[in-house]
């Protein structure tokens, strides 16, 4: 709680610091036994805007925003508010959470509704719960320059954007959600810092040497680190506990520049097992991570991080470039069926392998004996993988609906757990491109010249690259919820799918108990082999073609679903091209 404490700051690379409340000047003092702190007697009152001046030891700059500011009424680049963080909760019922069983639905809080607010989410609450959600996941809502922006420019840790909602508004959102018996996990940035409205490092060394190729390293090792660490772990706690967040999504850990011999990532993990003695639901912490190192979610007891989950792009990849015949880029380790049915066995692709497309050997294996595969999410997209095209283009753009099926078919009867990218579930004909609006139009001019780099590397055709400080990029992204009979015909697939998914109690155990086969047909057609994989249990089996020709799957039984219609005999199955099969035996 802000308001009834005193006003100060970690600012150790300043001569003399000064706060400003309300248009007031006041002397601030070195706090005693704290190095680097600054403190004084002024007390806080909810509503006050206040800055910090610092003297770099010859003249005064500022007032600048508190690093710990809670809230932004102004943006970035005003000044911070004091806020009394008291809140009428009303989800005491929510006493329990677990990640096994759940259904994530990631989703960008400006693009999601035509309102881009929570409160817009909030209405959209029912939709969710009918398709068979259970956990919505929002990408980053810290503070950014303007008011479009992927969320990933984050500044202030501890705020929420203002043209979201704000903080009262996350919180009514989390309270509402937890009446419809959905949890919430958010997305948070730890890696670097925004470039637009960044003022922390004249406060003190909470960069250090090196880029992310997003911005900046953040010091969790160098000297002065252990405040870094802090500040870290304390937005981790705040969002926990104040803010009733279930899980948070660590973005890109492979970039930490951590070195210390506790690592973040289990501190951030020891900070949630705390909250969860204390409060009771028990915090999810989701580590992003293409590192392939089962540390992030082994046990502490087996030198591991203890982390509950992590994000798997190597099932993906697998798929997507089975089904788009895409094998460009990171997909160049991908696109035959034999590496999908490896992958979805092992869960990781590499386990000390070559890659091609890093050029060096890559990973290590899961031990599956003690690592259930409902740790390792999956998923047929994410923001990264739409909006990190050239276009922005969604898979269900280029894909018939069968694939588009198919795709989610193998997602939801994996063992892993399933996340949904926005909009997928209605086979969206609208894209997902990045999109920003920095206050500081060079900023934007480099983020144009940054992606058109980056794109042309892997030989896309620059001309259908859109400009991601165009408002019309950002409209482009919006959910179009007149649903055509497309869109509703894919709801109702996703509907099924996920209700299968529950009742016949998908999210197992042990990943060794999945059965994976997969074989071609004996004779090509139009000079292709059609590609058939299997997967599943003694009792229930996915039958699946993953080619443009008719195949039989040497599996039989019960058709209990299908997205088109297959011949499933007692001991075998003729698959449409691009169908599957659900199929008790």
């Amino acid at each position: 709680m802000d308001s009834g404490a005193v006003f100060e700051v970690w600012a150790p690379l300043a001569h003399d610091v000064r706060v400003v409340v309300d248009g007031t000047t006041h002397d601030m003092r070195r706090a005693d036994g704290r190095s680097g702190w600054w403190t004084c007697d002024v007390v806080k009152v909810a509503g006050q805007r206040y800055g910090f001046s610092l003297n770099d030891g010859s003249s005064w700059h500022g007032p600048f925003p508190d690093p710990r500011s809670r809230r932004q009424p102004d943006g970035i680049h005003g000044l911070s508010e004091v806020v009394d963080s008291a809140f009428e909760w009303t989800d005491d019922h929510w006493t329990n959470y677990e990640l096994q069983g759940q259904v994530i639905y990631e989703l960008h809080v400006g693009t999601f509704t035509p309102s881009g607010t929570f409160e817009g989410i909030i209405e959209k609450l029912d939709y969710l719960v009918e398709l068979g959600v259970t956990t919505i996941e929002l990408m980053p809502v810290q503070p950014f320059g303007g008011t479009r922006n992927w969320g990933y420019d984050g500044v202030e840790w501890f705020a929420v954007q203002e043209s979201y909602g704000g903080p009262e508004g996350l919180k009514k959102l989390v309270d509402a959600a937890h009446h419809k018996g959905v949890g919430v996990f958010l997305d948070v940035v730890f890696n670097h810092f925004g470039p637009d409205g960044n003022y922390n490092g004249l406060f003190g060394p909470y960069t250090t040497a090196g880029t992310t190729g997003w911005g900046d390293v953040v010091n969790l090792s160098g000297a002065a680190s252990d405040e870094v660490r802090a500040y870290v772990l304390d937005a981790v706690r705040q969002w926990l506990d104040e803010f009733h967040i279930d899980g948070l999504r660590l973005d890109a850990v492979h970039s930490y520049d951590d070195r210390a011999a506790y690592s973040i990532m289990e501190e951030i993990n020891l900070v949630a097992d705390a909250i969860e003695v204390k409060n009771g639901p028990n915090p999810i912490i989701i580590a992003e991570s293409d590192l392939n190192d089962p540390r992030i979610i082994a046990d502490y007891s087996r030198g591991g991080y203890g982390l509950d989950a992590q994000w798997l792009d190597d099932v993906h990849h697998a798929l997507h470039s089975v089904v788009s015949g895409e094998t460009m880029a990171y997909y160049e380790d991908f696109g035959t069926i034999e590496i999908l049915a490896d992958t979805l066995r092992h869960g990781y692709r590499f386990r000390h392998d070559w890659s091609n497309y890093r050029g060096r050997t890559h990973g290590r294996a899961l031990n599956l004996a003690e690592i259930a595969p409902w740790k390792l999410i999956t998923y047929t997209t994410t923001h990264d993988q739409v909006g990190n095209r050239a276009a922005g283009d969604r898979p269900s753009m280029n894909l018939t609906p069968a694939q588009h099926a198919l795709k989610a078919a193998v997602i939801f009867f994996s063992p892993f757990t399933p996340m949904i990218f926005m909009g997928e579930e209605s086979y969206a004909q609208t894209p997902f491109p990045f999109f920003v609006s920095h206050d500081d139009e060079n900023l934007n001019k480099l983020t144009r010249e940054g992606r058109a780099h980056e794109f042309a590397r892997y030989g896309w055709n620059m001309s259908t690259v859109p400009d991601p400080a165009d408002p019309a990029t950002f409209e482009s992204a919006k959910i179009d919820w007149n649903f055509d009979d497309a869109a509703v015909d894919m709801y109702e697939t996703y509907k099924v799918l996920l209700t299968l998914r529950r009742q016949l109690g998908l999210a197992r155990d042990d990943l060794r108990e999945l059965h994976v086969d997969h074989g071609t047909t004996p004779e090509p057609r139009d000079g292709y082999p059609g590609s058939w994989l299997t997967m599943g249990y003694d009792e229930v089996i996915l039958a699946a073609n993953f080619s443009n020709e008719p195949v039989t799957a040497p599996v039989g039984g019960e058709l209990l679903y299908s997205y088109t219609n297959p011949e499933v005999g007692a001991t075998e199955t003729k698959l449409d091209p691009w169908g599957f099969a659900i199929i008790r035996r």
